[in-house]
């Protein structure tokens, strides 16, 4: 089998891979065959291809070095849920929450597809880690694809290269990820999950959210599949560590909806009324975590990169994510300025004349558009970040304290509150809702049940996957305490009540003291909330009654909340766990 370089491996030992690509080569005919190693040489190899096709534009050495550009397929911009399927043999083993589709009827249609798909181009191999090496939650996948755009963007979000196939060694323990672009034509996009065969398929599309299979398909879809039946969890999670001025640590798990702030939270900044704390970050989109020896409950960040929203990234929202992304990163679908540069809505300074849309067109603030897709997007290295934690390294893990869910929501949910206890806060998540946002195709606004924030992202039953939860619990003496969070809710001029971004740190630190013991809270109707005395106001003009607003319980709200929860409740009838149906009936009498 030809090899696509002479610096690159050459096909490894192992006969199991090797049977694989050849068999795939064989169906997709492509041009050559390259194995990716992942070395440096490789990298500026693929760079220089990468800009010789016009896939990526150089950017501006000097204001951006190492940075290129990539305009993607204006029908082909986030993720497609309505083409996101769940193979499995039984429907009822997807749930009615997925897009289901026999195995054997979805490979072969999938293979038809791909019958000489890759004629023409060139079938990279791109073997790559997902999880730091040597852990053992680490995991081992392998995606042939014909986008040389998607090598490179897996070379940042994974372990990619010679380093996974030591991990391999002879074993035959790998996810198997195909991906073609195809034509790119809608009508043929599919984004297939098989996980009894820990097998995934991807076509017509060159979104990374499609396409990057280490990262939803197989971190979260089928992640999650394999931790229901192997005793962890693949959680839609960004994870942080807070030091306190003395030193002591303590490491949480949160879970929002895309493009609801997860990097922000992930890299915030303590205001400066705080001295001496200090926030780092571990993960800020997933988390795979299992019950320890010591009956706590264990993280690792299973990514190497961020592939984050640029629209509304600046130096106030988040400097660390703008330190981030100034070097050696990928910008899709941004805005290009005449002098190399990139653009978006939100950044610090208005975009110069002569700027260029995401398509390409001459853009002004005139132009009635946007100069970058709403969904743009940023793809850099972890370790470009000024403030990541040494452990985000480390293949033990580290040992979750709390776990907070929060979502996108204009009224109804508080500020923050605590759960009474685990089954609780499982219920919290369970009924967590947000307004959609851009990163993913659909109505703008609209609030829907996205469950722990995995609803487009569970690989199985959503009702079982609740069951999953509720039965970690068995595992562990020591449990996270779980909390919710709201940072949009609106008062009655449309205007946010709570100022977010860094000064959200006040409200972790409450959540931090009440892991240890240190902080008070009065018991209500939906959880334990905190007094407005509880918290450190120095350096910020909030007055108690707008804190009385942003943590009020409105009784006509919360009646529309419980019909919407029963919704969803129907939808998983026959698989839904009889505590939280417990649950829903405690808050029914309490309110």
């Amino acid at each position: 089998m030809e090899t696509g370089t002479a610096f690159g491996t050459s096909s490894p030992n192992n006969v199991t891979l090797k049977k694989w690509v050849e068999k795939i080569a064989a169906l997709t005919t492509p041009d050559q065959v390259f194995w990716c190693d992942g070395s440096e040489e490789e990298k500026a190899h693929l760079l220089e291809g990468a800009v010789a096709q016009g896939v990526l534009l150089k950017l501006n050495e000097e204001k951006l070095p190492g940075c290129y550009y990539h305009r993607s397929n204006p029908n082909d911009v986030a993720r497609v849920e309505q083409c996101t399927y769940i193979c499995t043999p039984a429907r009822d083993e997807a749930g009615p929450t997925n897009h289901w589709a026999p195995p054997r009827d979805m490979y072969e249609k999938l293979y038809g597809m791909l019958r000489g798909g890759m004629k023409g181009r060139t079938m990279y191999v791109v073997p790559y880690l997902m999880g730091p090496p040597g852990s053992p939650l680490t995991k081992i996948g392998v995606e042939l694809t014909d986008s040389i755009y998607v090598v490179l963007n897996m070379r940042i979000m994974s372990r990619m290269g010679r380093v996974a196939l030591e991990q391999l060694g002879d074993g035959d323990d790998f996810n198997r990820g195909i991906h073609s672009v195809l034509d790119c034509n809608p009508e043929r996009r599919f984004i297939c999950h098989f996980p009894q065969d820990n097998t995934i398929i991807s076509v017509g599309s060159g979104y990374g959210g499609n396409v990057l299979l280490g990262k939803k398909c197989l971190a979260l879809r089928v992640g999650s599949y394999l931790g229901r039946n192997q005793g962890w969890m693949a959680e839609h999670m960004l994870i942080l560590c807070v030091e306190s001025p003395a030193g002591e640590k303590t490491y949480v798990a949160a879970a929002f909806p895309s493009a609801c702030g997860k990097t922000n939270f992930a890299m915030l900044i303590p205001p400066d009324q705080f001295p001496g704390w200090k926030i780092t970050t571990i993960g800020d989109d997933i988390a795979w975590m299992k019950p320890g020896a010591d009956g706590r409950l264990y993280a690792i960040n299973p990514e190497a990169g961020y592939f984050g929203v640029a629209p509304g990234t600046n130096y106030k929202s988040n400097p660390n994510a703008m330190r981030t992304i100034a070097r050696d990163t990928i910008y899709t679908n941004v805005a290009l300025t005449p002098d190399g540069d990139v653009w978006w809505e939100g950044k610090d300074e208005p975009a110069p004349p002569g700027t260029l849309d995401w398509k390409g067109q001459l853009w002004s603030p005139e132009s009635g558009e946007k100069a970058a897709h709403p969904n743009s997007r940023f793809t850099a290295p972890m370790t470009n970040n000024p403030v990541l934690a040494p452990e985000a390294l480390e293949a033990a893990g580290v040992p979750i304290s709390a776990i907070i869910f929060g979502g996108r929501r204009a009224t109804t949910m508080p500020l923050v509150f605590q759960s009474f206890n685990w089954v609780h806060g499982v219920y919290l998540g369970a009924t967590m809702g947000s307004e959609t946002t851009a990163a993913a195709v659909g109505s703008l606004g609209q609030v829907r049940r996205d469950p722990m924030a995995m609803l487009p992202f569970c690989g199985y039953n959503m009702g079982d996957y609740f069951n999953h939860w509720l039965g970690i619990r068995r595992d562990l003496s020591d449990p996270p305490r779980i909390f919710h969070v709201n940072w949009f809710r609106k008062d009655a001029d449309d205007e946010f009540l709570w100022p977010g971004f860094g000064e959200n740190f006040r409200i972790l630190q409450w959540v931090i003291d009440r892991c240890h013991g240190r902080a008070k809270a009065r018991e209500t109707q939906i959880g334990w909330m905190p007094h407005y005395e509880e918290f450190d106001w120095t350096g910020i003009d909030y007055p108690r009654e707008k804190f009385d607003e942003c943590m009020r319980i409105d009784g006509n709200e919360w009646r529309r909340e419980l019909i919407s929860q029963t919704e969803l409740f129907l939808t998983l009838h026959d698989r839904l766990p009889k505590e939280l149906i417990f649950q829903r009936e405690l808050l029914v009498s309490r309110l």
